[in-house]
């Protein structure tokens, strides 16, 4: 049984409006025209393989490839009357050389990725190769679309005659227009073209005394233009030459016509395979503007539609509220209330449009997972089916609707009906619309209806084939949500949406006043259940709410938790790193004080050894008892001092670390003894204490050593002559002060600033090994703080 869908249901679901969208995307016009015609495919299979089909275009356009199809014209017309003998304008030849340089890129490009799209190789090997006979047409014109003289040996031949006559003719005309006597005859001194012949302008006075062919003359007569008699015999052998000429271009047109007809039925099913590959494509842009998905339809009988969004809205760019559409188990008629404009009419046509979008192997607006019959055939009414040419009222209109689809449904039948019974008596209207519902279903249609009838509301609960679903109204904004609820009937709000609409308030609130005591005992029945699951709604929202807040609490303290526990063993790490060398620092004491111990030999020298231990014993126990306070001691987060020598937090690495080098947006830092360079926006707020220095004694040394040094007569002072070479390999790094050294010496400098950073220290040995031997350098030495310490060597040049 073929797919039966009538006229009437198209035109209600506005389905003339996806295949001109399908069209639009379409970049030739047999494609359009085979866009507009698309059918409904009878078999799953036949759906199936155009799903296969659509599935390979996507994946092309997720590529960011688009087929060939570039100079692709229509010229089925063209071509046909060139298989009957005719002859085409150079236009058509051209146009046709390039359609079958098309089929042969469109081709190539398919068959290079057969792997991945095999179903649109396999059509692109319908597309004929002609490229030779491209190539004869494409070089026997010019690019201005005149006929090349490559096009025949003769018709170069015919062509050069016909210039060489032409040079000729105007030589001699050239002479006579400047004969002193012959001057004076003409109207002005110029030749000219008339009927193809060569003429002069000569004063009708003279006519006599200029012998020759009169061709034309002025509105006035005053002036003849007359071909010279000397000119007459070189006149007709141009136009003996201008004739072989024009049939020797007539002959090369028809010559490739010819050609081009003989191959009529190759080029005629390499347009339907480019109609095909088109359309194709254009599906695949489609379903990407639809963020379309194919719905799994093979042997299914259940529908589960997830987030289904209506075709029309979403192509349009409307912000559209996607809704679930579930029809399973016993279930087989969706009755859908609600106010009205709340949406139950697109809920319907929405679904309408996807069933047959799926018939006609489109992928449908749809989330994953979702689930949709192929029905056979598919019926509806929406809208005013008012026919005043029949004499029917819109009632009489809608029930002989209903009439024709009770006749035509069967199994595998969707009918679509929305308002059904509803210009009529309410209570005979339900009763109408109860008995069509239930013919409907027994005879295996699957059903979707909009109502306001308590009655239809009611069925779901004394009928498990009917299920409810409503479209939610918000109350305190007065206004529809789209937002459809399976398993509850709604209410119509028709009084609040009257005053949404600018009813006056009297009017509403004596509206509400009658209608308190106008329903009858089932529509109060569902009025209270229907508050009742309301008030449900909204605490099992709240409590969902509850959960939500809760879950994201446990996420946050396990977060915490873990940075805690991170926290506390870099902690401890760094506590046994210390003790580790507080306590080879005083092994190393001892060792010392045994040697001189052995070396002396008395009892002074032991009391002393005795004195200093116990004096390092105390030391160490006072630095144990630090660092225990500094391991549990927890310091509030606060802004870095970008300085250096500064205590702050690095982000990425989650540890407290020193800047020993700022630069720009960058700071060189150190954690224990790793340093790296990072941005500046990555350091924050310390959340430990700095470290107290590990051995004070050794420190103060060392500044002592400092203290003199800077007060010692420098050697060299630092210059603003610098070279930056931080962060480059060893050899760049040399090869870069090469250079700038060659550089300053050139210009007189005596002193430079080499800039290496502190790293791990190579690139600074490497640098200083090098100064040691350049012939360059006379002396070089550290950098002092305020020059940069360490990180710097400061250089003197030799004279």
């Amino acid at each position: 049984m073929p797919v039966q869908i009538a006229q009437r249901t198209l035109e209600d679901l506005g389905f003339a409006e996806v295949l001109r969208a399908l069209a639009h995307r379409c970049r030739t016009t047999p494609g359009k025209e085979r866009a507009q015609a698309r059918p409904f495919l009878d078999t799953e299979e036949q759906v199936s393989e155009a799903l296969a089909l659509v599935t390979e275009a996507r994946r092309l356009a997720q590529e960011q490839f688009s087929l060939p199809l570039g100079g692709v014209s229509d010229l089925r017309e063209a071509v046909n009357r060139a298989s009957k003998g005719g002859m085409l304008e150079p236009r058509d030849l051209i146009a046709s050389a390039q359609l079958l340089y098309a089929f042969a890129r469109t081709r190539d490009a398919l068959e290079e990725r057969e792997d991945t799209v095999p179903i649109l190789a396999t059509l692109g090997r319908r597309l004929p190769m002609l490229e030779a006979l491209a190539s004869r047409i494409d070089r026997s014109f010019e690019p201005d679309g005149t006929i090349s003289d490559r096009a025949s040996p003769d018709l170069k031949e015919a062509r050069d005659r016909s210039s060489g006559l032409h040079r000729r003719i105007k030589s001699r005309l050239d002479e006579l227009l400047h004969d002193e006597a012959f001057l004076p005859k003409l109207r002005e001194n110029y030749y000219t073209l008339r009927n193809g012949r060569y003429v002069v302008p000569v004063v009708s006075n003279y006519r006599g005394e200029v012998p020759g062919i009169v061709h034309n003359a002025s509105q006035t007569g005053q002036t003849l233009f007359i071909e010279p008699q000397a000119m007459v015999g070189l006149g007709n052998d141009l136009a003996i030459a201008q004739s072989v000429v024009a049939e020797e271009e007539r002959r090369i047109l028809q010559d490739l016509s010819n050609q081009l007809g003989k191959e009529a039925t190759r080029v005629q099913e390499g347009l339907d395979a480019v109609a095909v590959l088109d359309e194709a494509e254009a599906v695949a842009l489609l379903s990407a503007d639809l963020d379309a998905q194919t719905p799994v339809f093979v042997g299914v009988e259940e529908m589960a539609l997830r987030l289904v969004r209506h075709p029309l809205l979403a192509l349009k760019g409307t912000e559209v509220v996607p809704n679930d559409v579930v029809l399973s188990g016993q279930a087989r008629a969706l009755v859908v209330s609600g106010p009205n404009a709340g949406g139950k009419t697109v809920t319907l046509t929405a679904v309408g449009l996807c069933s047959l979008m799926l018939r006609c192997g489109l992928p449908i607006p749809v989330a994953e997972g979702s689930r949709m019959p192929l029905y056979r055939s598919v019926h509806s009414t929406v809208g005013d089916a008012q026919d005043l040419s029949q004499g029917l009222s819109t009632f009489s209109a809608h029930v002989v609707m209903l009439r024709d689809i009770a006749a035509a449904v069967g199994k595998d039948s969707l009918v679509l009906i929305d308002e059904i019974a509803a210009d009529t008596d309410p209570r005979e209207g339900a009763a109408i619309a109860i008995a069509v519902l239930e013919e409907l279903l027994d005879k295996g249609a699957v059903v979707l209806v909009t109502t306001h009838l308590e009655e239809l509301k009611a069925l779901a609960h004394m009928d498990p084939r009917f299920l409810n679903a409503r479209v939610g109204f918000d109350a305190k904004r007065m206004a529809p949500t789209y937002r459809l609820q399976l398993g509850a009937s709604g209410a119509s709000s028709a009084i609040d949406v009257a005053a949404r609409m600018g009813l006056p308030e009297r009017i509403c609130q004596r509206a509400r006043d009658l209608s308190l005591n106008a329903g009858g005992p089932l529509a109060k029945a569902l009025a209270a259940a229907e508050d009742e699951r309301r008030k449900l709604n909204e605490e099992l929202d709240r409590a969902k709410a509850a959960a939500e807040a809760a879950e994201k609490l446990r996420k946050e303290l396990e977060t915490q938790k873990q940075a805690f526990e991170r926290d506390r063993k870099e902690r401890m790490m760094r506590f046994n790193e210390d003790v580790e060398a507080a306590s080879e620092h005083a092994a190393a004491e001892v060792r010392e004080l045994l040697q001189k111990l052995r070396a002396q030999s008395n009892e002074k020298a032991a009391q002393e050894a005795r004195v200093a231990l116990q004096q390092r014993a105390e030391e160490a126990g006072k630095r144990a008892k630090e660092a225990r306070a500094e391991l549990y001691q927890v310091v509030a987060p606060a802004p870095p001092t970008l300085k250096v020598g500064a205590w702050v937090r690095h982000s990425g690495f989650d540890k407290d670390v020193e800047i020993l080098e700022l630069n720009g947006d960058e700071a060189l830092v150190a954690a224990g003894i790793l340093k790296m360079r990072v941005p500046i926006s990555e350091l924050s707020g310390s959340r430990t204490a700095k470290p107290q220095q590990k051995f004070p004694e050794r420190n103060r040394q060392e500044a002592a050593l400092k203290k003199a040094s800077a007060a010692a007569a420098a050697e060299v002072q630092a210059t603003n002559f610098r070279c930056d070479v931080r962060g480059m390999r060893t050899d760049d790094a040399l090869s870069e002060m090469e250079r700038f050294f060659d550089q300053g010496m050139r210009s007189g400098e005596e002193a430079a600033l080499i800039i290496h950073g502190h790293g791990t220290g190579a690139l600074k040995q490497a640098i200083r090994d090098y100064l040691t031997n350049s012939p360059y350098v006379r002396m070089f030495r550290p950098g002092e703080s305020h020059e940069g310490g360490d990180g710097v060597t400061v250089v003197a040049l030799r004279a």
